[in-house]
């Protein structure tokens, strides 16, 4: 993948407590459904999925894409800027996490058919102090020179971190030293609407 693409650790697609929800269940469901299709396409050599009848879902945003097989992670890659309409940003980040994420082999057509799907739509990059991180409202993308890390609001809340930890270990994900963001790294913030199948 060439657009920004992040890859992300394990436990980083799982659902937080809900929020006011931006998208209804059909444009939740549509782009579930064009991740699923987006991996099975590819195993017939077919494009991806054409675009939705939803003009929200033809703006561009972030989005990661995470892969379940029988309840543990299977791959994720998403992009952290908003690059391609949503709908594309779904469907790329679908085929690179099923098939370029370095971690695992690539899902075989038999383990396709049995994958969950969670997707996390990201806000925009906005510039944040330490002090103003909430756990489990915020992600984070720490940066220094060509360093860069990014993890989900998901993520500490799965490992039970505080916020001093997340910081730390958002730096560590960025190959920086934990206390990176005491010494001139630079912190952005980002929100995450935070769906999935069934089957995750």
């Amino acid at each position: 993948m060439s657009r920004l693409s992040e890859n992300l650790t394990a436990g980083e697609g799982r659902e937080l407590a809900p929020s006011p929800p931006e998208f209804s269940r059909d444009q939740r469901q549509t782009l579930l459904r064009i991740a699923h299709e987006s991996i099975l396409s590819a195993f017939a050599d077919r494009a991806l999925p054409p675009a939705p009848p939803f003009p929200r879902l033809l703006e561009p945003r972030g989005a990661f894409t995470t892969l379940y097989l029988r309840g543990s992670l299977r791959g994720c890659v998403g992009y952290a800027m908003p690059v391609a309409p949503l709908y594309l940003a779904v469907a790329e980040t679908a085929r690179a996490a099923a098939f370029e994420d370095s971690r695992f082999n690539p899902v075989t057509k038999p383990e396709a058919a049995e994958l969950g799907i969670s997707l996390s739509v990201l806000s925009c990059l906005f510039p944040i102090r330490p002090e103003e991180v909430e756990v489990g409202r915020h992600g984070l993308v720490v940066s220094l020179g060509s360093h860069r890390g990014l993890l989900l609001p998901q993520v500490p809340v799965e490992c039970d971190w505080d916020r001093k930890s997340f910081l730390e270990q958002t730096c560590r994900k960025a190959g920086l030293p934990p206390d990176a963001w005491l010494k001139g790294a630079a912190l952005e913030a980002f929100t995450a609407e935070v769906f999935g199948d069934n089957r995750v």
